[in-house]
């Protein structure tokens, strides 16, 4: 991250006698290219040709679902142009991203990974990517994501099959080491990232998509509020028709940078508000929940103390205080939230998108991926249906029970957030035969190699579920990296509607970790 490059930048305004070399553009931030863009450091049309051939150059990380190269090169030079003309440019002029293939895209096709869509166009842009396009950002394709977004791996069968063993052979790869998954299902997103082909991008979020691969991929993951998922308490303006629904309780649009600060900027795009400034972490309060700080890899462990301790000697004051029972409260609603609601908003969402399929037994048909297949024999079968209707009673079902839990906990103990490992494990390998395997996975706690308790998926959502049933906001950000060289995220989650506090508390924090280390590709 080239932070001394972009501090210039924005002190002074830039020098445009120097210009920045291609690795150099490779390396900014969102916030750093925005500033160089300005500062006349680079042109709109150079900066989108370069990202692109990187995009090429890696296609093996299998990031992309595809690329626009033809449009984003026509919205660069349309920018230039209009600033050599001296018009009035949006925040974002000229700043490349990627989407998910899940959201609504105008001008290009949004296929959700899967094939029943893989030529279908939406009418209309999804509320947030109108908002970056209007303030001149430039989409540079669709990311790559786990089928339908229904998994947490990105090992999507539907992108290539290994015509003898069947295997998937085109898998989202994650850029630390390639055997290993990008995590999901927004890992398209973080691949692109991660691998300095995009500066920040958009993925969705039902219960760790956006946090749980920029936790494997070592970039910031944000989940906005979404409060009772119906409308009230929702931060962002997308609906269930804007992008391929799950759960219309959970499902958020977030987006997806190297650093908090570019999270933020975006945010304050979408929402229309202003760009927060790092918070003071000096007598801040955290809560430190154990429910999310027990059975850690030991890898992870470590860098997580690391952390906190850097933390502490910035002057956050921690509160040892646990949110009790949320780990089996959460374990009565998620499955049954999930899994019922795209009965009714899958088809809700192909009807009103005039998609060419209209039903769940369509969709069903056309998935190539083990994991998902499964997943929609249960939607299809509508399983959880007596489950979902006893947690979603008001006052007392299971989600107005975590609901409450939250609300008095940030209460009683007076701390701003909660802090805690974004996953239990770093990346674990890919399995190319189930896209996410149902086995334990091997992992070691407290020098004594053990088997986690539940599968890929399960493990991997663990500590990142429960905010998302609750409605409130979270944040994934890069803490350091493991013995072995893989990334490690920590969440910070906050009260409903304090998303702005949220980010700037997550700024004044990287501030304090500092960046990690590139991928070496």
């Amino acid at each position: 991250m080239l932070g001394g490059v972009g501090a210039s930048l924005t002190a002074c305004g830039g020098n445009s006698s120097t210009t920045l070399t291609s690795a150099e553009q490779l390396n900014l931030t969102a916030s750093e290219a925005v500033a160089a863009l300005k500062a006349g450091k680079m042109t709109a049309t150079d900066y989108v040709a370069n990202l692109i051939n990187r995009a090429k150059s890696l296609s093996d990380l299998n990031a992309m679902i595809s690329l626009d190269e033809a449009g984003a090169l026509a919205a660069a030079k349309q920018v230039d142009a209009d600033r050599a003309a001296g018009k009035t440019l949006g925040a974002l002029a000229g700043l490349p991203i990627v989407v998910k293939d899940n959201i609504n895209t105008k001008g290009m096709k949004t296929t959700g990974g899967t094939s029943s869509l893989r030529n279908f166009q939406p009418k209309t842009n999804a509320p947030s990517v109108q908002k970056l396009l209007d303030a001149g950002a430039i989409i540079l394709g669709k990311s790559n994501l786990h089928e339908w977004a229904f998994g947490i791996t990105t090992t999507n069968f539907t992108l290539g099959i290994d015509p003898i063993t069947k295997a998937a052979n085109r898998p989202g790869k994650n850029p630390y080491d390639f055997s290993r998954i990008p995590g999901g299902s927004s890992g398209g997103t973080a691949i692109a990232v991660a691998a300095r082909f995009a500066p920040a991008g958009l993925g969705t979020d039902t219960g760790g998509s956006t946090r749980v691969p920029a936790s494997f991929c070592g970039i910031a993951g944000f989940r906005p509020s979404v409060g009772d998922g119906a409308g009230q308490g929702r931060r962002y303006p997308d609906t269930a028709t804007d992008a391929l629904p799950i759960s219309t309780t959970r499902d958020t649009v977030g987006p997806m940078g190297r650093t908090v600060a570019d999270l933020a900027l975006l945010d304050a795009v979408i929402t229309g508000g202003a760009v927060p400034t790092a918070k003071a972490l000096k007598g801040l309060k955290i809560g430190l929940p154990a429910a999310f700080w027990t059975d850690l890899d030991d890898s992870v462990r470590t860098v997580a103390d690391a952390a906190k301790k850097k933390l502490a000697d910035a002057g956050v004051v921690f509160v040892d205080a646990d949110l009790v029972g949320i780990m089996d409260l959460n374990d009565t609603m998620s499955f049954p939230i999930a899994l019922h609601e795209p009965v009714a908003a899958i088809p809700a969402y192909l009807s009103a998108n005039s998609a060419p399929v209209t039903t769940v037994a369509q969709v069903q048909a056309g998935l190539a991926s083990p994991d998902v297949v499964g997943a929609f024999g249960a939607i299809a079968g509508d399983v959880f249906a007596a489950a979902y209707a006893a947690a979603m009673v008001p006052t007392t079902g299971g989600r107005a029970q975590l609901q409450k839990l939250y609300k008095d906990y940030f209460a009683a103990q007076g701390v701003e957030c909660v802090l805690f490992p974004t996953t239990l494990l770093p990346a674990p390998k890919i399995d190319v035969v189930e896209g996410s395997s149902a086995g334990k996975l091997p992992y070691t706690v407290g020098g004594v190699a053990k088997q986690t308790a539940r599968d890929t998926f399960g493990t991997c959502i663990f500590n990142t579920d429960p905010c998302t049933n609750a409605g409130i906001p979270s944040l994934s950000i890069p803490a350091g990296l493991t013995a072995g060289g893989l990334p490690v995220g920590m969440q910070i989650d906050g009260p409903l509607g304090s998303d702005t506090n949220l980010l700037a508390i997550g700024m004044g924090i990287e501030a304090v970790w500092g960046s990690v280390k590139a991928p070496a590709i």
